[in-house]
């Protein structure tokens, strides 16, 4: 598996299962039978597909939001190892000059 489709599994499976809990919570709270949007009275298995996909998109989009907020900035040594050969590299550049 591809680090992209690895990426994109970590933010819509989670998404997935949090919009399926959403919809349960929303709609033993709301009767989607009496939902009307304008003059359209959509039935009520139309509701509960529109509603999920809405969910699952709003939570995969703070998901991929939270992803892109995690990495770390260009530059920043992110483990000791990589902080040391950094700081070796450094040394020997320093004293070549």
């Amino acid at each position: 598996m591809s680090r992209r489709s690895l990426h994109l599994a970590q933010i819509l499976w989670p998404a997935f299962l949090i919009a399926g809990v959403l919809e349960m919570v929303v709609f033993a709270l709301v009767d989607p039978s009496g939902l009307s949007i304008g003059g359209w009275a959509p039935d009520e298995r139309t509701v509960y597909s529109l509603a999920f996909f809405v969910f699952w998109a709003l939570v995969a989009m703070a998901s991929g939001i939270s992803h892109v907020m995690m990495r770390p900035p260009t530059g920043v040594v992110t483990s000791r190892r990589a902080a040391r050969r950094q700081a070796r590299r450094a040394m020997v550049v320093h004293h070549q000059h």
